[in-house]
């Protein structure tokens, strides 16, 4: 078979994620789908029943299973023990010198599914990942990503290196059997540095945030007389990252689909007068002991707007929560913020 870094960076390339058995991921995968198809069942008569009466019906989001990045979250209460973190490789504490020396973990596993027939979300193909860009760059991967973070002005962005003096580093939390708070056990995350091992700031998200959803932005405004600096990526790079990709899914939120590293809802509206999905970009993120959400509410520009010059890129909302605290679901409060914020934009 062929793996391309389409396939790895949009999780269709049939590489196992923590758990090795995958009797038990399809098992999961067919509860999860069983607890849609309910919710979606008792939505659609809910949906049918303020239809009737003439309500307008807006957004709404229901918790649901999230996948916190690498996390599959349950909207944990205080005490809940998550499934995901009883997997074994979450507590590695061997130190991997290079990428290239962390695929020994799955190198010699088997495949899942042939590659770009299913969709499973895995560390382990980001590993991989950050494997071809430090081939590719010639560079370290550690290295690649922290000129990267400089040249974004991310300069809270860091690795997640337990040995260094790390300026206001927080300290992380989990619950243990007994449902009592208590200290996040060591972990060494040298084996996924591209996964889930760097240490950020919200200011710095919100950065980085800005700059991707300016690049996105930047190509929708012609009549600048050459005053707009171009975006950090091109505009059809941008695009194209956050267009769904087929065969995605995404567990946190069911109205979204995977797209290149980051989970997107499309602009939608079946009815009139009824529920409207606005268009936006989001990824949760998990490890033991931190939760944390990035979300990306790009405004709706008329072309009035851009064509005066009125207006420059960046324009929408960007939310960013991180917490020290293991299993937290943060994409429905994003969300709920992200609309807050737009809908006191347009009251304005």
């Amino acid at each position: 078979v062929a793996i391309t870094t389409r396939l790895l960076v949009s999780h269709l390339s049939g590489i196992r994620h923590y758990e090795k058995d995958i009797t038990k991921v399809k098992e999961e995968k067919e509860k999860a789908n069983r607890a849609f198809k309910l919710i979606k069942s008792y939505q659609d008569k809910e949906q049918k029943e303020k239809e009737g009466k003439g309500i307008e019906k807006t957004d709404s989001v229901k918790p649901r299973k999230e996948h916190e990045g690498e996390v599959k979250s349950r909207n944990s209460k205080p005490g809940r023990r998550d499934k995901e973190f009883e997997q074994e490789e979450y507590y590695l504490k061997e130190k991997f010198e290079s990428v290239i020396e962390s695929l020994k973990i799955f190198k010699n596993d088997p495949l899942f599914f042939k590659p770009g027939d299913q969709f499973l979300y895995s560390t382990y193909g980001f590993t991989l990942l950050s494997a071809v860009v430090e081939r590719v760059s010639g560079q370290k991967f550690t290295d690649y990503m922290l000129k990267m973070f400089r040249d974004l002005d991310m300069l809270s962005t860091v690795v997640d290196d337990n040995e260094a003096m790390i300026y206001n580093r927080a300290r992380c939390y989990v619950y243990n059997k007994k449902g009592r708070l208590v200290n996040a056990p060591y972990v060494d995350n040298s084996y996924k540095w591209a996964g889930g091992g760097f240490l950020s700031s919200v200011g710095d998200l919100l950065k980085f945030g800005n700059a991707l959803l300016y690049s996105y932005q930047a190509g929708q405004f012609k009549k600048t007389n050459g005053k707009l600096l171009p975006g950090y990526l091109k505009p059809d790079t941008v695009a194209m990252m956050w267009t769904p990709v087929p065969k995605t899914e995404v567990s946190w939120d069911r109205d979204g689909k995977y797209a290149m590293a980051w989970a997107v809802v499309e602009k939608k509206q079946q009815y009139g007068c009824c529920r409207q999905q606005r268009h936006y970009a989001s990824h949760t993120g998990g490890a033991v002991g931190a939760s944390s959400v990035l979300l990306i509410l790009p405004e709706e520009l008329d072309s009035e707007a851009i064509d005066t010059g009125l207006v420059a890129p960046p324009r929408g909302v960007i939310v960013s929560i991180i917490c020290n605290m293991q299993s937290v679901s943060l994409s429905s409060t994003a969300l709920k913020i992200a609309r807050e914020f737009d809908k006191e934009k347009w009251a304005q």
